[in-house]
């Protein structure tokens, strides 16, 4: 799903830069047109979403809850209550959807884009902040498992908390929000819906915790809403001459999360 996310990105980023290809027989024109493709883009301007406070009440509760249900006391107990009715006195086999529907509200931010439904930013900014936002959230998502050492259900290891799968599936409803809630808010609702459908499978097939499911959700939406909200500062320092020659994403490939940097030496006048 990750592999397929990241070639959806090379695959637009191609499109984009496809119709440069056919006008020149130039073998050095094939990297200055991906450069101007790049430029023009990182020259637009970005779409400033401006900090709210109260955007973030409703991730930071949804943390908070999972955090105090770690700990005795009803809340704690509730989980296991949510667990009988859900897994224990359900008579029924795990399913593996949860392992894939996660990616759909972000594939369907590219899909659209692709069959020419454009969204809130453009290509290199939207990307630029879907890096950025699970840059903050894998990794505060991996320093919390570690730290948190908390047991599946399923008791096959102890990286309960929080869900991964649940962050990543909010992680991209709430990009899916973000780039489209301008053009019909439906849209992000039914990512959200995707996305809350991926936590509930993640109880119902006994690998998490009701409060490891909500934490998972909060992390994944304030996650997004800091990458949107830190953007514009981070592209005016990092591109404020609007000529770039080094490019990098996020990848993913085997297991492993890295980056791409690709630089160019040649002449910017070419």
């Amino acid at each position: 799903m990750y592999k397929l996310t990241y070639r959806l990105l090379m695959f637009a980023l191609l499109l984009r830069c496809g119709t440069g290809f056919a006008q020149t027989k130039d073998s050095m024109a094939l990297p200055k047109v991906i450069v101007d493709s790049v430029n023009k883009q990182l020259k637009a301007p970005i779409k400033v979403t401006p900090i709210n406070l109260r955007d973030a009440i409703v991730p930071t509760v949804f943390i908070a809850y999972g955090v105090i249900a770690l700990f005795p006391g009803p809340l704690n107990k509730f989980n296991y209550t949510v667990q009988e009715q859900v897994y224990t006195d359900g008579s029924h086999k795990k399913v593996p959807y949860d392992n894939f529907i996660l990616a759909a509200p972000v594939l369907t931010v590219y899909a659209l884009n692709i069959a020419g439904i454009h969204g809130k930013n453009n290509l290199i900014d939207r990307s630029a902040i879907f890096g950025i936002a699970n840059l903050i959230g894998n990794g505060g998502g991996f320093l919390i498992k570690n730290f948190s050492h908390v047991l599946r259900p399923d008791s096959s290891d102890r990286f309960s908390f929080p869900s991964g799968h649940t962050f990543n599936a909010f992680l991209g409803s709430e990009f899916l929000m973000k780039e489209y809630r301008d053009r019909s808010i439906w849209i992000g609702i039914a990512g959200h819906a995707v996305a809350a459908a991926t936590g509930y499978l993640r109880i119902y097939n006994d690998k998490h915790w009701f409060n490891d499911v909500i934490a998972g959700a909060g992390l994944g939406i304030i996650s997004t809403k800091i990458a949107y909200w830190s953007y514009p500062t981070i592209k005016h320092i990092f591109f404020r001459t609007g000529t770039v020659k080094t490019v990098v994403l996020p990848t993913y490939q085997d297991g492993y999360y890295g980056f791409t940097l690709t630089h160019y030496f040649f002449p910017q006048e070419l």
